[in-house]
């Protein structure tokens, strides 16, 4: 009896053990063996050579590669705009519903989640392709007189990514509006502000975290989500991760796909630091 020792009585690090252990073995060792991996050779047939070499990350800087993340990166900037100017309004007039309304638009934006994404996307072929849901749709009101080509388009891999990034963002904006002190608004109205200086000077800036944590949230996947443009671009349409995966599959160039997958994820880290900072510099004017 006297020799057990209580949960109080137990070492911190004890209780932390299992949490780092999981952290080097599914997080930190396969970054780094990634890196190591984008430093090395390919091999002759398959595999690579410990042979160290730069001529990955070169290769990235040729016009092919170099517009290839352009492309990615302006897919992302217009599917983070049109998720922001969706997702806000939504999560921020959610967060001020009644609780039992809450937590019905809470059901509906997880239901998608029940479901696998590639079914969701099958469905948006159906509806994308000629004389499909759509075309029925607006040929039977007379908007349009023939079929439209709207599946394997870019607007029709935009739509899919607002549809797949939507809930991230409706998720954030809402857990920062639910937290945010409304009587400050009331007070900002009682001293003469009207309703929309009210809004940009105290609602939007404290909702602000929630915002950005959004586009972070849908800004990095979205260049990584080769399934979606693979489905309903039809191939014209070629991001990072489509890259990647051609690498691993039909290259057979591991080295030069975890250089491509370094560079994501640098540019994924100064995605975070930049939202720590604007976030952090928001809560120091929020302070003064």
């Amino acid at each position: 009896m006297g020799n057990k020792s209580s949960p109080k009585t137990r070492p911190p690090w004890l209780l932390l053990a299992p949490m780092y252990a999981f952290t080097i073995l599914f997080v930190a060792l396969p970054i780094l063996y990634m890196f190591l991996l984008s430093f090395l050779t390919r091999a002759e047939v398959w595999g690579v050579e410990f042979q160290f070499t730069l001529a990955n990350y070169k290769r990235i800087l040729e016009p092919l590669y170099l517009d290839t993340f352009l492309e990615s990166f302006r897919l992302a900037l217009i599917s983070t705009a049109l998720v922001a100017l969706i997702g806000y309004p939504y999560g921020y007039f959610m967060a001020k519903m009644s609780p039992a309304w809450k937590k019905r638009m809470l059901l509906l934006i997880m239901i998608p989640f029940w479901t696998s994404a590639l079914i969701r996307l099958y469905g948006w072929i159906i509806v994308f392709r000629s004389n499909g849901v759509l075309d029925s749709l607006l040929m039977g009101l007379h908007i349009t007189g023939e079929p439209l080509k709207l599946l394997y388009t870019y607007p029709a891999v935009v739509v899919g990514m607002v549809y797949a990034l939507l809930p991230f963002m409706i998720l954030a904006v809402y857990s920062s509006a639910e937290k945010m002190d409304w009587s400050l608004v009331e007070a900002a109205r009682d001293l003469g502000a009207s309703s929309r200086l009210a809004f940009w000077t105290v609602t939007f800036k404290m909702t602000l975290p929630g915002l950005l944590s959004g586009v972070v949230l849908t800004f990095i996947p979205s260049m990584g989500l080769f399934f979606i443009a693979d489905l309903l671009g039809g191939n014209k349409i070629v991001l990072v991760g489509s890259v990647i995966q051609e690498q691993l599959t039909k290259g057979r160039n591991q080295p030069f796909a975890a250089a491509l997958s370094a560079v994501l994820m640098v540019l994924t880290v100064l995605m975070i630091r930049l939202y720590r900072r604007i976030t952090g510099a928001s809560k120091l004017e929020g302070l003064v």
